[in-house]
């Protein structure tokens, strides 16, 4: 009894680790994410895609130098990069992955720290969710002027 228990949750976890990468496709230094109709950048804000993986250090940045970094991408990238809303960001989230608990064959480099969405928390409106990639967690405590990870998204076209 106790054996098929344990082939029904490693029949779980294959199936679930094959959706999540399912869900995504890589272009180049892009990832498409299927589910919310998204693209990502695959390297973290203050890394650089080399062809093969993310090179360069994880930069933190509060929101008005998110305002800065998103007005470079939007001029180096073209289209409207923005910050992730709260469900998005989430949704790269990977229990069965890690530390950090995200693909890292998708989105390599990505540092186990809190993640900023551009989303207020509105039970306490002057706080934003981040999303914690050592644990999958999501907060919403942090004020605009704290220092995060950050990886910009935007609609595709």
């Amino acid at each position: 009894m106790r054996l098929a228990g344990a082939i029904l949750c490693l029949g779980l976890w294959l199936t679930a680790s094959v959706a999540n990468a399912a869900s995504f496709m890589t272009r180049d230094h892009l990832v498409i994410d299927l589910r919310h109709g998204i693209e990502w950048l695959r390297c973290s804000v203050g890394q650089v895609w080399d062809g093969a993986t993310c090179s360069g250090e994880v930069m933190t940045l509060d929101h008005e130098q998110i305002e800065q970094a998103i007005k470079l991408a939007n001029e180096q990238l073209g289209g409207a990069w923005r910050l992730p809303d709260r469900e998005e960001l989430e949704g790269l989230v990977c229990p069965t992955c890690g530390p950090p608990q995200i693909d890292a064959e998708i989105f390599p480099g990505t540092s186990g720290e809190p993640y900023w969405t551009g989303q207020v928390n509105n039970n306490a409106r002057r706080f934003y969710y981040s999303v914690n990639f050592l644990n999958g967690w999501t907060f919403g405590r942090f004020l605009p002027t704290k220092q995060l990870a950050v990886r910009l998204v935007r609609d595709r076209r």
